[in-house]
């Protein structure tokens, strides 16, 4: 969308496997109850978004226009 402050730039597949890796850590963060499981939010947000800020640097864009 143009105009949008977050603009898409993760595609469909991309973001399935971001939300599954991200709740991957998580849990297994939850699993040894340890703090580094909260690394997996961010790709949870990422996915959930369909927006990636190291996309943007990198100048990565895969979402179809």
């Amino acid at each position: 969308k143009e105009g949008s402050v977050l603009q898409c730039n993760v595609g469909k597949t991309e973001q399935a496997v971001r939300i599954a890796v991200g709740v991957g850590i998580l849990l297994a963060g939850l699993y040894r109850k340890k703090w580094w499981g909260l690394v997996g939010i961010a790709p949870i947000i990422t996915g959930a978004t369909r927006y990636c800020p190291a996309n943007t640097l990198l100048g990565i864009d895969h979402c179809k226009s």
